[in-house]
């Protein structure tokens, strides 16, 4: 700010500036972009902790489910036999185990996980934006040729409802969104980095033009639509004639070894996106495991008339391992750890008492129509997440569930400890900060919860 601009603002006073104005001054001010960012990988429907990051070897047989328990690099720390790759690298990643709230349908987990809302009851779409939004509003920096918040398989939709979004703010804070397969041979991502000089400067012509054209309109509007098609066009635009942000797409530049690391699959592929887009610059990225590579039903709701639990499980769980564990490889390597914070979760975990119900069809993991399986159902009461990167120390484990997995044992955390601790970590003083909501009324983007201390940055 110049000095006369600071004298001006100091006579008004700080508080009758809007937050669009803030924002505008720190962006003014700022000199580069904020360094950290999270990735977020979702296992859309629950993952069974019981079978995977929180074994109960010595729980009843109606428990603890076939799978066998493994030592890892971390002495005291074990996993099931299904994670052989984490196992090997159990130094570079902390697993929190006692994770618990009381949504127990999808929508509602969802929504408590990633908006903080309290509310058990499943709604059809956000009340409150997603923390995700929340960042991309505050962390906006329009310099950047790259878009701040990117959904690769984005979080978004459960059965028809709306289990993630911006809620009262700008439609444009939601996320840069990549679908299809990144393994295929024929993926591009649309609408990314012309090639041809001339054609991106015609481009630009042609939207100057129009802006001078629409001036009238944009100056009518009453409720904010047109500033959100301003912010996407800007998006849009940037992103048609970056040829930095067409090359943060582009995993042909990754060399084949690595991309083979990862897997040549979604999920593989997925997560290299992610390493290369935190890498480009972008400060939130969240990538979602569901699709083909979860078995019949396409995702983690492992009931018996779904499927075969632990079929399914067999058939994910390689893949789940190995893109997981070169995500954390990478970034170790490149030095991006420091901070680039990944976390692992779903909306909950699944019942450890084990049930057996008939399949409803027959397909991949689920035996034919009318075959008695096994299956678990939803558990919000407590459930594992795992977390690495991010400057935290690593090769731990947080809180505890029951001898039978059912409910925390030790230091209970709720999703406003969560949201609070990635708060924390990409710098956003969320105790402190509201955001207006369509009325105009202040909302704190944080009511509960507080930073988990060893989730915290160390260094």
């Amino acid at each position: 700010m110049k000095r006369r601009e600071f004298i001006q603002v100091g006579l008004g006073g700080f508080g009758a500036l809007t937050l669009p104005e803030l924002l505008r001054l720190r962006a003014q001010a700022a000199e580069k972009p904020t360094e950290t960012a999270v990735i977020l990988v979702w296992l859309r429907g629950g993952c069974s902790h019981l079978d995977t990051f929180d074994p109960k070897p010595e729980a009843p047989i109606e428990f603890r489910g076939p799978f066998q328990t493994i030592a890892t690099k971390v002495p005291g720390i074990r996993l099931t036999e299904l994670l052989p790759r984490h196992a090997k690298i159990a130094d570079q990643f902390t697993l929190l185990r006692s994770m618990s709230h009381t949504g127990g349908g999808h929508p509602a987990g969802s929504l408590q996980m990633l908006t903080g809302d309290t509310d058990p009851a499943d709604k059809q779409k956000p009340v409150y934006p997603d923390w995700m939004s929340v960042t991309n509003l505050l962390r906006q920096n329009r310099r950047k040729t790259i878009p701040n918040y990117v959904g690769v398989n984005p979080v978004a939709g459960y059965d028809g409802f709306q289990i993630a979004g911006s809620a009262y703010l700008n439609p444009a804070y939601g996320p840069f969104s990549v679908t299809g397969d990144p393994s295929a041979p024929n993926f591009v991502v649309p609408n990314i980095g012309i090639k041809d000089s001339g054609q991106a400067e015609t481009l630009r012509e042609r939207v100057s033009l129009r802006q001078s054209l629409d001036r009238l309109s944009r100056a009518t509007d009453q409720h904010g639509a047109m500033g959100a098609l301003d912010a996407f066009e800007a998006q849009a635009l940037t992103l048609l004639t970056s040829p930095s942000a067409r090359d943060a797409f582009d995993l042909s530049r990754e060399p084949d070894a690595l991309r083979e690391r990862y897997g040549r699959n979604a999920w593989g592929q997925q997560c290299l996106m992610a390493r290369r887009l935190v890498e480009s610059g972008v400060s939130v990225v969240t990538t979602t495991f569901d699709g083909p590579l979860c078995g019949r039903v396409n995702n983690w709701d492992d009931h018996s008339v779904n499927q075969h639990i632990f079929d399914a499980l067999k058939f994910r769980m390689p893949v789940v391992d190995q893109a997981v564990t070169a995500l954390i490889e990478d970034l170790h390597a490149r030095g991006l750890n420091k901070r680039v914070m990944v976390i692992v979760s779903g909306e909950f975990g699944r019942t450890p008492r084990i049930s057996h119900v008939a399949s409803s069809g027959g397909g991949v993991a689920s035996g034919p129509e009318g075959t008695i399986q096994p299956g678990r159902d939803h558990w919000p009461n407590v459930f594992t997440m795992l977390w690495a990167g991010g400057g935290i120390q690593t090769g731990g484990v947080i809180g505890a569930s029951d001898a039978k997995g059912e409910f925390p044992a030790e230091r209970p955390f709720g999703p406003g400890d969560f949201l609070a601790t990635v708060y924390h970590h990409l710098g956003i003083d969320a105790p402190h900060v509201t955001i207006p909501d369509f009325t105009g009324r202040p909302i704190s983007i944080l009511p509960t919860g507080k930073p988990i201390p060893e989730l915290c940055r160390t260094a």
